[in-house]
């Protein structure tokens, strides 16, 4: 089963938020207008206004607040994507061309920012200080993210808990902060708001992880992208972390990437086919099911309800991806 098939039945609402989003970046300028677009049309889950619609079902459902948070908190989505391909001088996402390659560091910088600018727009459209006390926090935490990301690049001394913060800051906030918003926006208990953030943050580190396993294990045509890219832009994720208590492998890469710039694409099949000889797959899927297992329990204390039943779905088709 496919991820969206968990979810078809929001298809009207998400087609609306589409829709809305085509229509928000419609900036003056013909090249921020041009870029922006190109960055929708690449795709994407949309998993983020999922997410916040399926909270906002939770309790009284404000479709229109609803639907304001969701576009907002895809934007953001799009902004930092546009940021971080600048930061990892990435030329392919999702197997296009990126904005930063196709266009300049600088137009890219100048549409993230602009993207970030009406989702802004979008959130203080909705009257509610909680909303805009919880989204302004989580954006801080993010750009905070942004920074230790550049900072730790090719960083071999990192630890587990480095990289677990990185991941909270790159991808589990965002995730969090769209279960929290709908559960704000649909008045659920300050208790049950609470939980939904919780069960966002498992959700999101969960799928960081196996986005970082696969990186390794799926293939370049698979990906978009070349495989071990990660890597090759000096992210050390939990793969190679774990990799690394393996001293051979631990040797070997610190040898391939003496000269990171210039690392050959056979010695890069050859880092990744020792990784997969360790046990650091293994060890990295497993530490996601734990993820997993604390999102579906915190969602146990929830009260029964088909947003429920989707949500544990979600949680489960994550545990079992593999591409």
């Amino acid at each position: 089963m496919k991820l969206p098939k968990t979810y078809g039945y929001l298809k009207k609402d998400l087609d609306l938020i589409e829709a809305s989003l085509n229509q928000s970046i419609q900036a003056e300028h013909p090249v921020l207008r041009q870029a922006s677009t190109d960055l929708l049309h690449a795709g994407g889950k949309r998993i983020r206004p999922v997410f916040v619609l399926l909270a906002g079902q939770m309790g009284h459902y404000d479709a229109e607040n609803i639907n304001r948070a969701a576009i907002a908190l895809e934007l953001i989505h799009m902004a930092t994507l546009v940021h971080d391909d600048v930061i990892d001088e990435a030329t392919l996402r999702r197997g296009k061309p990126t904005i930063k390659h196709t266009y300049s560091n600088r137009v890219a910088m100048y549409t993230g920012d602009y993207i970030l600018a009406r989702a802004l727009e979008e959130i203080t459209m909705i009257n509610n200080p909680k909303v805009h006390k919880a989204l302004s926090k989580s954006l801080v935490e993010v750009a905070i993210g942004e920074m230790e990301q550049i900072e730790d690049k090719f960083n071999w001394d990192q630890t587990l808990r480095d990289y677990l913060r990185r991941i909270k800051r790159k991808t589990a906030l965002l995730i969090a902060t769209s279960c929290e918003l709908g559960a704000i926006l649909s008045g659920l208990s300050d208790r049950d708001i609470k939980r939904m953030y919780r069960y966002g943050y498992y959700i999101g580190m969960s799928y960081q992880i196996i986005d970082d396993i696969l990186d390794f294990t799926e293939t370049s045509k698979q990906l978009g992208k070349p495989a071990g890219n990660d890597l090759l832009q000096g992210n050390i994720t939990l793969p190679v972390l774990y990799g690394m208590d393996n001293e051979e492998f631990y040797s070997y890469t610190r040898e391939v990437f003496r000269d990171p710039a210039n690392v050959h694409p056979d010695d890069m099949k050859a880092v990744i086919e020792r990784l997969k000889q360790t046990d650091a797959i293994k060890k990295s899927y497993e530490l996601s099911d734990l993820y997993l297992s604390k999102a579906l329990a915190t969602l146990e204390k929830l009260p029964s309800s088909k947003s429920k039943q989707t949500l544990q779905s979600i949680a489960k088709y994550i545990g079992k991806r593999r591409t």
